[in-house]
């Protein structure tokens, strides 16, 4: 999970190139009028060698796109279908988005980088392939505190402002334009997948397993779960246990996603395509960040839930590969891998451990419903909750009889944050006062004090705990 970015010289291996025939389009960026760098990580540029660059270099090849030397000639754009709500659309694809380049981290493992905004495609539809400037201030955002709160997530890499006007109907306009680039374990949704089956394209479907596989290493099946040899249902239990921590790490976290579609599922269980995205401002179970859901089909205590349909529709997929049972028995896993992710990250976010070792996901359940009692009696957001109970402090009446089970993990209050009033937070008002101050008064210096904080949050909190079984993700 976690860990301290490690330097590295920069190691391009286009591996996507093998596929692109079948998988991607060739496109060209769009030629914007005027470039400024807004967002620059240089904590994840060094993960793949990328850090040296001036600024000038990176206007270059993250505004401009010009090629990295031995990478893609040619950005790509991935074609898949998906389910939008639950209805199949098989005219999806990169609408405003390309692969642009592909390079290996300090630790060997195949990394993307992927854009937002980059203009037109084959698979933009109606669209402009734009991306507003307060949409990708508001992605720095949410990658830097789901990082932070141990969520397993890509990384904004650079955020350009492009000095174009844009008209959308859900904001004031005109609006400013901006290009992000996105640093992510692979862009491989579940949605590649349904492209394929419906297509029915059998050889193509077992070759995207195969390159899954290779790229995005895991442990194998249980001993004993049916077909654990064919690739498909390996690649199958994989993704059950990337998605089910990923959906703990929401619930722990207090964030709502808004459009958990199949096509916005990443088969490496990245945490990813962020939109209408909100963090909780109470202990809400059917609070929904995205305007358009009116069944409240993504709402944050159904998040699990969709999920694991979503993780059904690729099974359906990979029928057209492996037998039904092994299939399912994988789905089946799902549940008690997510109530089990679930316990450890509460505890962790906590700062708390059991006296007696129990691990028991049960156990767990019951401590997180006497938190959510607490701080709908408080009027307390998830954040505000655990800063003011770190280690178990501060907890009365029926809290605290439910944290008798519990003490503080070693060092939990240690760092200078936990002595603060109170926690970044990046609840909708605080939200919309950064994006004020950019607007406003091209103030950009919020922002940075926000993400500052954002990160000493991440360092006083940790590594998060490792999913069971899974290899450690060295990019969070």
């Amino acid at each position: 999970m976690r860990t301290e970015p490690q330097v590295t010289a920069c190691r391009p291996d286009p591996q996507i190139a093998a596929l692109a025939g079948w998988l991607a389009d060739p496109v060209r960026p769009t030629d914007f009028p005027r470039l400024t760098l807004r967002w620059r990580n240089q904590r994840h540029a060094a993960t793949v060698g990328l850090d040296g660059l001036d600024d000038a270099a990176w206007l270059d090849h993250f505004g401009r796109f010009a090629p990295l030397p031995g990478n893609l000639p040619q950005p790509l754009a991935l074609r898949y279908h998906g389910h939008q709500f639950r209805v199949y659309n098989p005219e999806l694809g990169d609408g405003r988005g390309f692969l642009f380049a592909q390079l290996r981290d300090g630790t060997g493992r195949l990394l993307d980088l992927g854009t937002k905004g980059s203009g037109q495609t084959p698979w933009s539809r109606e669209g402009d392939g734009r991306l507003t400037l307060k949409g990708g201030m508001r992605e720095v955002l949410a990658t830097e505190m789901l990082e932070a709160l141990g969520v397993y997530t890509s990384k904004t890499f650079s955020l350009i402002e492009t000095h174009e006007e844009l008209w959308r109907g859900d904001e004031p306009s005109p609006t400013r334009s901006a290009v992000l680039v996105r640093l992510s374990h692979g862009h491989i949704r579940i949605g590649s997948f349904q492209r394929l089956a419906a297509l029915e394209e059998a050889d193509h479907l077992a070759a995207l397993v195969d390159y899954c596989l290779a790229q995005f290493p895991g442990p194998p099946p249980p001993p004993g779960a049916p077909g654990r040899d064919e690739p498909a249902v390996v690649l199958l239990h994989q993704a059950v246990e990337r998605l089910a921590d990923m959906a703990a790490g929401y619930v722990a976290a207090g964030f709502v996603h808004g459009v958990l579609n199949t096509d916005n599922m990443n088969i490496t269980g990245e945490s990813f395509d962020y939109g209408p995205w909100r963090w909780l401002p109470g202990w809400e179970p059917g609070f929904t960040a995205a305007y358009f859901d009116h069944q409240g089909l993504y709402c944050f205590a159904r998040q699990a839930e969709a999920i694991r349909w979503n993780l059904g529709q690729l099974a359906i997929a990979l029928r057209l590969l492996a037998e039904a049972p092994p299939l399912i028995a994988a789905l089946e896993r799902f549940e008690p891998l997510y109530l089990a992710a679930l316990n450890r990250r509460v505890l962790w976010r906590w700062g708390i451990e059991r006296h007696d070792g129990d691990a028991r996901p049960e156990a767990g359940m019951e401590l997180l419903a006497a938190a959510g009692t607490a701080m709908r009696e408080a009027g307390l957001s998830p954040d505000a909750f655990f800063h003011a109970h770190r280690g178990g402090r501060g907890a009365q009446g029926a809290l605290a009889t439910a944290l008798a089970a519990y003490r503080p993990v070693a060092g939990a209050l240690d760092h200078p944050l936990w002595a603060e009033p109170a926690p970044p937070s990046l609840v909708i008002e605080q939200v919309e006062a950064l994006w004020a101050a950019i607007a406003e008064h091209d103030d950009w210096a919020p922002l940075a004090a926000m993400t500052a904080r954002i990160r000493q949050l991440g360092e006083a909190l940790g590594a998060p705990p490792p999913p069971a079984g899974l290899v450690a993700q060295s990019c969070n």
